[in-house]
């Protein structure tokens, strides 16, 4: 079970909005290769949890260890470990007046340092991988949500990251654009990235998952293969969730 190296280790992760606990202990693993999907009601903290993975919130305790370094020490560089965990999120965030090579050559340029051409020939080579190389001159207007999406996972895959992070990164898109993207996050998982999707696509985290991860209330109530979860789930509130959403836009 544990032959192969965990890329992100959550350990004890506790989170506090001053007295209001939002994340009550999680403990969490990712394993090189991995695709590991969190599902849980709303307010459940998934998001918060994903978002202590790349210290944008900063845990009240616990540890986050990425590729054997742990990244909630006083002295750990976020740049360097921000450049180690792709991140993307439910807004796209691009830039509306670069186009498509440009929004992800700039971090190539900007956090990576690469000349010009270098960070050119990588962003296209990204665009490649998400299915968009003919895309690389249009701006974000005139992309698709889907489309934008997929650029918005370029530029993180362009910085070549050990782990990606996402959080909910269909859940802006119209349902007949999300097909495209999960197909992009499906063929970066064969090709050996790891992987941790907050999403409430569960036909998604039934079929293309390594492991599932129920969270509510703060803590991770269960873990197991996507069969243990959805067929077989222990937990009387895993079992709710799971046959709420059965019926539910797959």
């Amino acid at each position: 079970m544990f032959v192969s190296t965990a890329v992100l280790e959550v350990v004890g992760l506790h989170k506090a909005y001053g007295a209001t606990p939002v994340l009550r202990g999680i403990d969490l693993r990712v394993r090189e290769g991995e695709l590991v999907c969190v599902i849980g009601p709303s307010g459940s903290g998934k998001s918060t949890m994903l978002r202590c993975c790349n210290r944008l919130e900063e845990p009240s305790a616990g540890q986050i260890v990425v590729e054997g370094h742990d990244i909630t020490r006083a002295d750990a560089n976020l740049n360097r470990i921000r450049q180690r965990i792709g991140m993307v999120f439910q807004q796209f965030n691009l830039y509306p007046h670069l186009d498509a090579l440009g929004n992800v050559m700039l971090a190539l340029r900007l956090v990576q340092g690469h000349s010009k051409d270098e960070a050119r020939r990588r962003a296209l080579a990204a665009l490649e991988r998400v299915g968009l190389a003919d895309k690389a001159a249009s701006r974000p207007g005139e992309l698709s949500g889907g489309q934008q999406q997929r650029v918005g996972i370029a530029r993180a895959i362009a910085l070549e990251p050990g782990v990606m992070l996402f959080d909910e990164p269909t859940s802006a898109l119209d349902p007949e654009l999300v097909g495209s993207v999960l197909t992009v996050m499906r063929e970066l998982r064969e090709a050996g990235m790891s992987m941790l999707v907050v999403t409430h696509e569960m036909a998604f985290a039934r079929a293309a998952a390594d492991r599932v991860v129920f969270m509510d209330g703060g803590v991770v109530l269960e873990e197991g293969t996507p069969a243990q979860v959805f067929e077989a789930p222990v937990h009387e509130r895993t079992r709710a969730f799971v046959s709420r959403h059965h019926h539910a836009r797959s």
